[in-house]
């Protein structure tokens, strides 16, 4: 399968398969996003999972090293937090210095970090939860939003809206590229996503579940052989407070992958739903 849309052309990708920030310490970092990367998707790095800026800074000096492929850094902005645009300042300049272009903000208003970004002649993504939230940020320049689906982890919202509804409407409102995210992780969530509207996937959980994620392995044991009819993981994953680790991706992974492994079986899953379609002559 070969895909080729706005989203792929912007990032320099081969797949728009985008693997999710992690802010725990020690696992956003080159150990995931240069396989993702090299797999024809888009590896990401998170500024909060490093323990400082030198850290950082050695970890893409290292993955320039170790690929030409392109890799996205994170910025995650929390109110009432030292996570603020004067926390980042350092860690962007580093980014600049060293050449990565494309900036993910996430949570709250990014646009300062990502105007600096475009400024460089770069790329910036926000991610947020709400359709109404991803209609401001379009509106203040943003080259592409990630909406996250009331199946992803974290905090929810009584405005967060299921990933169906996040693309099928955001994408009548909303001319730039759509990203979704929230319980995709197969190429039967892939396609659908494309089909009702997004540019590509943003995974999180699924590449947890990976043998290259730096998590124990009773984590990703745990995302494998999750029940997700579970009632108190249901209300892990839709009370108004905090949610789950994982998402309801869980639901359609059944074991540890390597990251290769992984996308190519979303994308061969792909490909034979879309031959399956030919045959029953759904589409011409």
């Amino acid at each position: 399968m070969n895909i080729e849309n706005p989203l792929t052309s912007m990032l320099g990708i081969k797949y728009p398969i985008i693997q999710g920030a992690i802010g725990l310490k020690g696992m956003s970092n080159s150990k995931i996003a240069v396989p993702v990367s090299e797999a024809g998707g888009l590896g990401m790095l998170t500024t909060i999972s490093y323990t400082d800026s030198k850290e950082f800074s050695e970890d893409l000096k290292y993955i320039k090293k170790i690929t030409d492929k392109p890799v996205a850094v994170n910025f995650t902005l929390m109110k009432g937090t030292d996570f603020n645009n004067e926390f980042h300042k350092e860690y962007v300049d580093i980014c600049l210095g060293e050449g990565f272009k494309i900036a993910f903000t996430s949570a709250y208003d990014g646009s300062a970090i990502g105007k600096r970004f475009q400024d460089a002649g770069g790329v910036w993504i926000h991610k947020c939860a709400t359709i109404k939230h991803a209609v401001s940020i379009a509106e203040k320049g943003a080259d592409a939003v990630v909406i996250v689906g009331i199946e992803g982890t974290g905090f929810k919202s009584l405005e967060q809206n299921s990933t169906l509804i996040n693309m099928t409407v955001a994408s009548r409102l909303i001319k730039i590229p759509l990203i979704a995210a929230g319980g995709i992780a197969n190429g039967a969530g892939f396609l659908s996503a494309l089909s009702m509207g997004a540019a590509g996937v943003y995974l999180g959980t699924a590449f947890m579940a990976t043998k290259e994620f730096q998590a124990p392995d009773k984590l990703k044991e745990k995302i494998v052989n999750q029940d997700v009819l579970d009632p108190k993981y249901l209300k892990r994953i839709y009370k108004m407070e905090h949610g789950a680790m994982h998402s309801l991706a869980s639901g359609v992974i059944d074991s540890v992958k390597t990251v290769e492994d992984f996308i190519n079986q979303i994308i061969n899953e792909s490909d034979e739903i879309i031959n399956k379609f030919k045959l029953w002559k759904m589409f011409v």
